[in-house]
């Protein structure tokens, strides 16, 4: 197994929609990642998150240079050269391969800036099991008992195996040149997007029978991807239930503020 680096730059996806994101409209900013909670940025909140973690070192901020103007912390970290800006392209998969372009190196971790519950040491969580892993992707996921035992009544879009529910943290680790072919193959699924079922085939249809009736084990599904992609993925369980709560909706963002609010005062 080839040893990880301890050190992964971050790419921090903070693009908008082209129609224009409507809960940022709802607050009355440009942006959804700068709507503020508690008087804080979404955006920063995430930037300081990754600047405080000891596995982090360049962060490329993919999104309107502007962005950089919310905060002083922001500039200042511009001007010592560890944070980055890279426009935003026609979608997340080729934002991605912008930013690895102006890097130039492996590992990179992949994150978004709505995902305003992220800690440095929930960063610092994943890239340790990521390493571990040893594989060119790893993806983290949270399992729906961690965020329904925390968060009954949150409502979550769950990818359903054999062995449980598990939903997106949106935390990515490409570790090696080869998850580049994972970032192609993002690519290939966003154009085809229209006709998902060219996508389907791929994977085969046994594979796509055993998860549509619930025999697909996650571990197979990763094993499976990983041969149609050509590169090793791996799942990373997060079983914390904040890692899974990114700001999609108006109940995302009242259930954040609830959390944070929570934190301070505690």
């Amino acid at each position: 197994m080839t040893a990880m680096a301890s050190t992964y730059d971050a790419i921090l996806l903070a693009g908008s929609r082209k129609a224009g994101d409507p809960l940022a409209a709802a607050r009355g900013v440009a942006f959804k990642c700068l709507i503020p909670i508690l008087d804080v940025p979404m955006l920063l909140r995430v930037v300081r998150s990754l600047a405080g973690s000891s596995s982090i070192g360049r962060i490329v901020l993919v999104g309107d240079a502007s962005l950089l103007d919310v905060s002083p912390e922001l500039g200042a970290l511009a001007e010592a050269g560890r944070l980055i800006t890279v426009s935003a392209e026609t979608s997340p998969s080729r934002s991605v391969a912008a930013a690895l372009e102006r890097l130039g190196s492996w590992p990179v971790l992949v994150t978004t800036a709505d995902h305003p519950l992220l800690t440095p040491e929930l960063v610092e969580r994943f890239l340790g099991d990521a390493r571990t892993s040893g594989a060119d992707v790893a993806a983290g996921l949270t399992p729906a008992q961690a965020i329904l035992a925390r968060f009954p009544g949150n409502k979550r879009t769950y990818w359903k195996f054999k062995d449980g529910r598990f939903s997106g943290a949106n935390l990515f680790a490409l570790q090696t040149p080869k998850a580049a072919n994972a970032v192609l193959f993002w690519r290939r699924v966003e154009e085809e997007r229209k006709r998902p079922w060219r996508i389907a085939r791929l994977f085969g249809l046994r594979h796509l029978v055993a998860y549509l009736t619930g025999r697909l084990s996650l571990d197979a599904a990763f094993g499976r991807a990983s041969s149609v992609v050509g590169a090793r993925l791996a799942p990373v369980s997060l079983p914390v239930a904040e890692a899974a709560i990114d700001v999609d909706k108006l109940e995302d963002l009242l259930l954040v503020e609830k959390i944070l609010r929570e934190r301070a005062h505690a």
